[in-house]
């Protein structure tokens, strides 16, 4: 879940977002990876096919203790374990036999990760779709005050005369650049994490890439050359990305924030009912829009430090850098 207070998330994110990173869909996305591997392990005949009724029925989240996981994370280091104990005991309730074939050749940041990867593919989608909704609107804008001119300042002070239009395409010409920026991270990003307990494949024998290359397929991500455990210059690059468009926001914001004090009153935010007001001055007409995307603005570098720091991995699984992306990358996001 996003680690923020539910009293202001409203403020810094957005339902559908805190959705996709809410406890329930966490979980829900590592079963997907669970029982996408037993159908994949079942079509090679490494497991039997019978197995993959009963295992599949318990691969919902409604048949996990969702509580008790939390509590048990903290002991066992990750949630995949207690995950994996659940859901085998599940299983072993409908078919005793099907129980010992839960997880196989799999270790648990495979799953995580692999989870990661399908939580941040549709939240990416989302993000998206909002930066080109943002950059139509900048377009028009721009090209209704191509000819508005105002003032130019630099070292805040007065300098020479430009337009608003001017001013909203350097905006828009931002917003060009992170459509990109985001493309590209994307193609990179929406790969397979699958390496088993070393990034060998060793128990799953000569069929271990047979296996990555179907659960791949299964989950519509890449193949990756290899497994990524301790490589983590993907989802670093995403976080950075992510950051890169939230500096960019706090530049807007900070434009319409200056251009909307009172002394200057060039700009302000749209009137919309019960924003903007303060509980003491009924005159005012705060910009709360802007607030919230630059409080956003001055925590988001620092999260995206979290995540740099964190690439810097023991061997071939982290001790403590892995764990510190869990929460850093969803809150970024």
């Amino acid at each position: 879940a996003l680690p923020i207070s539910q009293l202001s998330s409203g403020m810094f994110s957005t339902t559908a977002l805190r959705h996709i990173f809410s406890e329930s869909q966490t979980v829900q996305a590592m079963l997907d990876v669970e029982a996408a591997l037993t159908r994949v392990l079942a079509a090679q005949k490494i497991i039997p096919s019978q197995a993959v009724a009963a295992i599949e029925a318990c691969c919902k989240t409604e048949k996990i203790n969702i509580p008790k996981l939390i509590d048990d994370a903290a002991a066992a280091g990750n949630v995949a374990i207690p995950l994996v104990k659940q859901l085998t005991h599940c299983v072993a309730q409908q078919d005793a036999d099907a129980a010992r074939y839960v997880h196989w050749g799999a270790t648990s940041q495979d799953i995580i990760d692999t989870a990661c990867i399908l939580q941040l593919r549709q939240a990416l989608k989302l993000i998206a779709s909002d930066i080109t909704d943002l950059s139509d609107a900048l377009a028009m804008l721009a090209k209704q005050h191509v000819h508005t001119v105002m003032i130019g300042r630099t070292w805040m002070q007065h300098a020479l005369p430009l337009t608003f239009g001017l001013k909203v395409a350097s905006w828009l010409d931002a917003m060009h650049r992170h459509q990109d920026r985001l493309s590209e991270c994307q193609s990179r990003l929406y790969v397979l994490q699958f390496g088993g307990a070393a990034g060998t494949l060793a128990s799953l024998g000569e069929q271990g890439l047979n296996v990555a290359n179907m659960l791949a397929q299964e989950l519509d991500l890449a193949l990756p050359d290899m497994p990524w455990h301790t490589q983590r210059d993907r989802l670093a690059e995403v976080a950075t990305t992510l950051g890169l468009i939230t500096g960019s926001l706090g530049k807007i914001a900070r434009d319409i924030a200056l251009h909307s004090q009172t002394e200057i009153a060039e700009l302000t935010e749209p009137t919309v009912s019960g924003r903007g007001g303060s509980s003491a001055m009924p005159h005012k007409r705060n910009p709360v829009g802007c607030a919230a995307v630059l409080a956003v603005a001055h925590r988001v570098p620092g999260l995206v430090a979290t995540m740099l720091t964190s690439m810097v991995q023991e061997q071939e699984r982290a001790l403590g850098g892995w764990q510190a992306e869990w929460d850093t990358l969803p809150e970024i996001v």
